[in-house]
């Protein structure tokens, strides 16, 4: 009995201790996020989101940077997205499974936490300097797109694995080839899971700036990028640049810009959440 008491104490102050730590990571987060809710909105109007930088602060804005952002995150959908759902597809279906193929989803599993500098200085040699892209979008496109790549692959594995065995039996007995089951049957079944995980790693990547610095984007952009070969800037170098100044006023236009990615970033989480219920509700 003494010991079944020390257990269910044990149980106890584990629970008050984790309860604790949760309520400690959710306070800090209400006053980070109240901080910047409090200096920011009062910056946030159309002017704001439509002005290009400039050396006074109230009159400065986040359109180059935007824009930026929304180019490279184009781009690295366009490259990242039929990669990496190809891969898993070939990994999951048509890969026999033996040493190379554990070897190969070891490593993809150990890519996804590589740090995002790593892939910044990989892309600064390969896409920048080896394929003489320069800072371009298309380089930090490519640069994210490897970034996010391995996440894209074993989302899409795990969304295909979830299909269930018997859906490929039905196919292959109505005479259906392996393609034809992949294309007109899994992929349909796991099209939720699919697009859960490339949101959640294009969320990833919008935030990114390590990668992105190191290939050479800039801090300062006058002109909104027109062609992939475009010098470019993003919402997280902006943000940066701005909070680094002494002026008061800048630090006030780097917390409306901090409000502006946090809203893209819980949108598409927001839309990554919506189509899993989804799917999991098609699914059972």
């Amino acid at each position: 009995m003494n010991n079944i008491k020390a257990n269910r104490l044990k149980d106890q102050i584990f629970k008050v201790w984790g309860i604790a730590c949760t309520l400690l990571g959710l306070v800090l987060l209400a006053i980070f996020i109240g901080s910047i809710l409090i200096d920011g909105l009062q910056r946030i109007d159309w002017d704001f989101i439509t002005s290009l930088p400039s050396r006074k602060a109230e009159r400065a804005g986040i359109y180059t940077a935007l824009m930026g952002s929304v180019w490279v995150l184009v781009l690295t959908t366009i490259i990242a997205l039929p990669l990496g759902i190809a891969a898993a597809i070939y990994l999951e279906e048509y890969a026999k499974k033996g040493r190379l193929a554990s070897l190969l989803e070891v490593n993809i599993s150990n890519l996804a936490g590589v740090p995002s500098i790593i892939y910044g200085l990989l892309g600064l040699e390969i896409f920048v300097r080896v394929l003489e892209m320069g800072s371009s979008v298309l380089a930090g496109s490519f640069t994210l797109a490897l970034l996010i790549l391995p996440i894209v692959i074993v989302s899409t594995r795990e969304a295909i694995k979830a299909v269930p065995q018997s859906v490929r039996d039905g196919s292959f007995a109505l005479g259906a080839s392996k393609w034809q089951t992949v294309a007109r049957q899994l992929l349909p079944a796991s099209f939720g899971g699919i697009l859960t995980g490339v949101i959640l790693a294009l969320s990833r990547a919008v935030g990114e700036t390590a990668p992105l610095i190191v290939i050479g984007a800039l801090a300062y952009v006058p002109f909104a990028p027109e062609s992939p070969m475009d010098e470019f800037s993003v919402l997280p170098i902006q943000i940066f640049n701005w909070i680094s100044r002494p002026k008061h006023g800048f630090e006030v236009n780097a917390a409306a810009a901090i409000i502006i990615l946090l809203l893209i970033t819980f949108l598409m989480n927001g839309i990554a959440v919506y189509f899993r219920n989804k799917w999991q509700k098609k699914l059972g």
